[in-house]
């Protein structure tokens, strides 16, 4: 009794620190943090920017977030295409997530941007959500292309998206396009026009590069180099692989592109330039994990044991991770709850898209030609074509 009497007067442990950093929340101050990339840029005719790039602790969370989202988002897809719920082409971002959220965080929803057929991620990033991405993947009416688009043809133009194209090369002069309507309404915008290492070599990105520096249009190349176009490495596509100083006479970023905050710097400074100066080339050192699309298993032409090693030393999403942990923002829980929270939103968005019906038969030949013209079906059955000239 007397022990017992006792050991109810001592007071109560007090918890150890590690209990007490566990059940605060997570960071959510815009307090400046300076950060250096990790490696440096390099840089064709033109001084690079600094290697310190201010960043939040309530940015860096979102980045984690925002990248952890969209991968989540492309494994989904791996698995909705092998249960044959999206068919045709389909090409996954996965090891990519820092150029589209490096990208997005240094520019506004009024400049520009245009990607070829790997273009999920670009979508999320504007500001698309996760219904409308999984509802066109499965060609549903809740797609944001009305299901017609598929994989390949994302698109919002509300917010100055123009789209995956799935033509190589074929949105590089429809950006700079793009780029002359800006320069042209004056609005101090720029457009960002992507494409891949595969299609550096296209004819067509060095006529409207030459275009876009005559007449000082505020375009910027961004080839997003993943080292291998379909399965060629690109030292055997390319005599010269240095992509940034393919413009010639047009300056050049080498930049690490599974770095999100080296990416950030790169499209601040490349759009500030482009404003003024005209146009700029930005290579993008990336890599992908899935294969060129899923056909393809991706580990004919590469070893195992080399996506492994980029998933151990670069991976953006890790990177970011370890950013956060060393500057105490977050615990690894809580962490780890942000993406079971994220896988949680996948499967509910998945859900919802699969509620979604089929394009009607009747919108086969709509949102093709100009309204009033072009081709029509009607009947019974919807066999019966009616074409209308001008």
């Amino acid at each position: 009794m007397a022990a017992a009497a006792l050991l109810r007067r001592i007071p109560a442990a007090r918890a150890p620190p590690t209990a007490l950093m566990a059940a605060r929340t997570i960071s959510d101050s815009t307090a400046p943090l300076t950060i250096e990339t990790s490696v440096p840029f390099t840089s064709h005719i033109v001084d690079p920017p600094s290697r310190d790039v201010t960043t939040t602790p309530a940015e860096l969370l979102t980045f984690f977030r925002d990248m952890s989202l969209m991968r989540r988002m492309e494994i989904a897809a791996d698995s909705l295409y092998k249960a044959k719920l999206i068919r045709g082409f389909c090409h996954l971002y996965d090891g990519q997530e820092a150029v589209a959220v490096g990208m997005e965080a240094a520019i506004t929803r009024s400049d520009s941007i245009i990607t070829a057929y790997r273009d999920h991620c670009i979508y999320l990033a504007r500001g698309g959500d996760l219904v409308s991405a999984f509802a066109e993947l499965m060609g549903r009416q809740a797609g944001c292309s009305r299901g017609k688009g598929g994989s390949m043809h994302f698109y919002k133009k509300d917010a100055n998206f123009y789209g995956g194209h799935g033509i190589v090369g074929a949105q590089v002069p429809l950006g700079c396009g793009l780029a002359f309507a800006q320069k042209y309404r004056k609005e101090e915008t720029a457009t960002f026009a992507l494409y891949g290492d595969g299609a550096a070599n296209q004819g067509q990105l060095f006529e409207a590069l030459n275009i876009s520096a005559l007449w000082k249009l505020p375009s910027i190349l961004v080839c997003e180099n993943n080292h291998y176009g379909m399965g060629t490495a690109e030292w055997r596509a390319a005599k010269s692989p240095a992509y940034y100083k393919r413009g010639d006479y047009v300056p050049g970023l080498k930049v690490d592109g599974m770095d999100v905050l080296a990416v950030k710097q790169a499209c601040k400074f490349a759009k500030e330039h482009a404003v003024a100066n005209g146009p700029i080339v930005l290579e993008m050192d990336t890599y992908r994990y899935h294969g060129h699309s899923m056909s393809d298993p991706g580990s004919t032409y590469r070893t195992r044991d080399e996506i492994s090693g980029v998933r151990q030393e670069r991976d953006p999403i890790e990177r970011v991770r370890k950013l956060i942990l060393a500057h105490d923002l977050a615990t690894p829980a809580e962490l780890k709850d942000t993406e079971k929270e994220i896988r949680k939103e996948v499967d509910d968005a998945i859900a919802k898209a699969k509620e979604s019906p089929m394009p009607d038969t009747s919108e086969l030949f709509t949102n093709v030609f100009v309204k009033g013209f072009g081709v029509e079906s009607f009947g019974a059955d919807r066999k019966e074509l009616r074409a209308t000239l001008p």
